[in-house]
């Protein structure tokens, strides 16, 4: 019998946001597995335990990225991690983008300000509504639209990022998005296992501090050609070619018309389950599948 451990964050006393997480431990312990789900900064965990820890909905790494990659590695030394370490490196930062787009991957255009670096009003976008955000984040956290009149508001943004130690992105907003929205296609053992689209998530005049709703009107999708071929060749870009257990791909339009990368999302991404319930039992295959691989020589 394996032994998984799902890797969550500790809600304290509020529910769990993680629709998945319960259905997901409840279907691989009625497949045979010893499943649970576990914090993954629980002091007490041992993760050796486990023939495999599946990061699941560590949904508060962002805020403690580095604790949090510390942590990927010293789990990836006592077990099997997935996906592993190495990846959970290069993708909590979203400065990988530029390495996406070195290899030909098309992509949101992106500015990185590092702290130290200049970005005051007239170095921010005067022709077109722009986005700041931080390289790290998850769910919109500390993201924001703004328009050309906003840039002194933005550069504030930018400000106050820096003063914590971040490295802000500037990026177009890409106004196709208000009507096509963002897919988002999502991958399972190296292939597609659905996809699904919600409308956008930045609204004007939302503070970059303000709780957003990381879906909006989530419903299925069916990915055309272009938008596979995009996601195949972002996943083909990933350094060092790694067996992924799990990836999302969020896709959006480009002012031609067609899809390129918002984001590429391999650490803890929503699978959205509840959405697609037919890819629950492919989802459970996989995972025990991973779990049976030995760990050693």
């Amino acid at each position: 019998m394996s032994r998984v451990a799902l890797a969550t964050y500790d809600p304290g006393s509020a529910p769990s946001r993680d629709r998945d997480l319960g259905p997901l431990v409840a279907a691989l312990r009625a497949a045979g597995a010893d499943a649970e789900a576990v914090h993954w900064d629980d002091p007490d965990a041992d993760w050796a335990g486990y023939d495999l820890v599946v990061i699941r909905s560590t949904w508060d790494y962002s805020g403690r990225a580095a604790e949090f990659t510390a942590w990927a590695e010293r789990c990836a030394k006592a077990t099997r991690l997935a996906n592993p370490a190495a990846v959970v490196r290069w993708n909590t930062d979203k400065r990988y983008l530029g390495d996406l787009a070195a290899a030909g991957v098309p992509v949101v255009p992106t500015r990185y300000v590092a702290p130290g670096e200049p970005c005051g009003p007239r170095d921010l976008p005067g022709g077109h509504d722009f986005v700041v955000k931080p390289v790290f984040g998850a769910g919109a956290r500390l993201a924001a639209r703004y328009t050309p009149a906003e840039r002194g508001t933005a550069a504030a943004q930018v400000a106050r990022l820096h003063a914590g130690g971040l490295t802000a992105m500037v990026q177009p907003y890409l106004e196709r998005i208000d009507v096509s929205g963002e897919r988002a296609l999502q991958y399972a053992g190296g292939r597609l296992l659905h996809a699904s689209r919600k409308r956008a998530v930045l609204s004007p005049g939302t503070a970059y501090d303000a709780q957003k709703t990381a879906h909006p009107g989530l419903e299925p999708w069916t990915p055309t050609t272009a938008e596979l071929a995009v996601a195949e060749s972002a996943l083909a870009a990933v350094p060092g070619a790694p067996e992924l257990l799990y990836a999302r791909v969020d896709l959006v339009d480009g002012p031609d018309g067609a899809p390129c990368v918002m984001e590429l999302e391999l650490v803890e991404p929503n699978l959205f389950l509840w959405l697609h319930p037919g890819s629950l039992e492919r989802v459970v295959a996989e995972i025990l599948a991973a779990a049976a691989v030995p760990t050693r020589p």
